[in-house]
Formats: C-alpha cells, sequence, structure tokens
C-alpha cells in the first residue's frame, strides 16, 4: 500500500476542506446565479446593481480560494492528493474570474441588449455550478460515487450544448453584424461566458480524477 494512502486510512474524517469546498461551491451557484438574472432584467439601474454584485461575489470567491490555500500550504494530512486541491480549488475559481469578466465587459460595452445566445450561455453556466455543487457536496460521503460521475457527465454535456451555441452565435454575427464594434463587443461577451462553461468542465475532469485515485 503507498505511504499516502496509508495516510489516507488511518486519518479522521476532514473537518477542515470539505466546509471549505462546500463555501466555494456555494458562492460560484450564487455569482452565476446573478449573471443569469443580469442578463434576464431590462432595467438598466438594476443591471448595475447586480454588475457590483458579480464584483463583490467575485471577491468573495477570490477569498475561499485563498483560505483553502492557505489550509494547503499548512496541513500535513489531505484528503486527497495535494495537487488535485490545489486544481479543483483554481478551477473553480476561474469560473467565478470569467463570469465576472463577462459582467466586467457588458457593463464596460455599455451593452442594453442581449442575444438570444448569451442569454441561454449564461442559463446553461448556472446549470454547470449547480451541478458542481451536487458533485462537491458528495465528495465527503464518498461512497456516492455514482452521485459525482453523473454530475460530471451532466457537466460535460452542457459544455458541448454551451459550444454549439456560442459556434453558432459567432458565426451568425459574421454573417449578420455589419457593425464591427459592435460584433466585437458580442463576441468578447459570448467568448467569455463559453469559457466560463470550459472551466466548469474542467472542474468535473479533476473531480473524475479525484474518484480514479481514491476508489
Amino acid at each position: 500500500m503507498a505511504l499516502d494512502s496509508i495516510f489516507k486510512f488511518f486519518a479522521p474524517k476532514d473537518r477542515k476542506f470539505f466546509p471549505l469546498f462546500d463555501d466555494q461551491a456555494t458562492n460560484l451557484v450564487k455569482i452565476a446565479s446573478v449573471m443569469h438574472e443580469l442578463v434576464n432584467t431590462m432595467d438598466q439601474n438594476k443591471r448595475k446593481e447586480l454588475e457590483k454584485e458579480i464584483e463583490d461575489l467575485e471577491h468573495v470567491c477570490d477569498q475561499c480560494a485563498h483560505k483553502i490555500y492557505l489550509e494547503l500550504s499548512g496541513s500535513f494530512i489531505t484528503p486527497f492528493d495535494r495537487e488535485d486541491i490545489h486544481r479543483l480549488t483554481s478551477s473553480i475559481d476561474e469560473i467565478a474570474d470569467y463570469i465576472h469578466g463577462a459582467s466586467k465587459r457588458i457593463a464596460m460595452y455599455k451593452v442594453t441588449e442581449f442575444t438570444p445566445a448569451i442569454i441561454k450561455l449564461a442559463e446553461l453556466i448556472h446549470q454547470s455550478t449547480i451541478e458542481l455543487q451536487r458533485a462537491i457536496n458528495e465528495l465527503k460521503n464518498i461512497r456516492n460515487i455514482r452521485n459525482i460521475t453523473d454530475a460530471c457527465v451532466r457537466i460535460n454535456s452542457i459544455e458541448n450544448h454551451a459550444d454549439d451555441i456560442y459556434d453558432t452565435a459567432v458565426a451568425s454575427l459574421f454573417d449578420n453584424e455589419k457593425d464591427a464594434i459592435n460584433l466585437i463587443k458580442q463576441k468578447e461577451i459570448l467568448s467569455a461566458l463559453e469559457t466560463a462553461t470550459d472551466m466548469a468542465e474542467d472542474v468535473a475532469n479533476v473531480l473524475e480524477s479525484i474518484l480514479v485515485k481514491i476508489s
């Protein structure tokens, strides 16, 4: 038996990392929910409030990641590989970063109307974060491996759907949008949102890697 496996066998139930993972996942769902609300409101004042809320939540997500990194640097025994903990934490944080990036572009470019593709991508990001939260919450009870793998499969499916929407939307922009500046604005927002779904798939890949190592 490998040395790290022996440590995991005798290690007490983790009471440090799993609550931090849960906090990070919860805040990720919150920021995705606000983005979904942002692209579905026509009230410009409300949009400004939501953009500020996304900025604040992105800072909270950064703080959650920082707490995990600090815990990781000070812990001898961890619930699974240190590298996987770091990858899981950083990948989740990148989702929040890209959501915030999309929100910043909406504000900077003074976008007043959202295309169906932008609205749909925001919805898919929200769905992905809900699935991630379910999977991460199951990590503390690793007997329910099927619940985690099912969530990862759904995340991969969502990412594939997001790719299709993005590709179709960008093709339509180049075919139909005559204003080059507006084309660039729309494409950058679409790109940030689609990349957020890519990052969600990265988290799913990390979770699947963790399961392979501990099962």
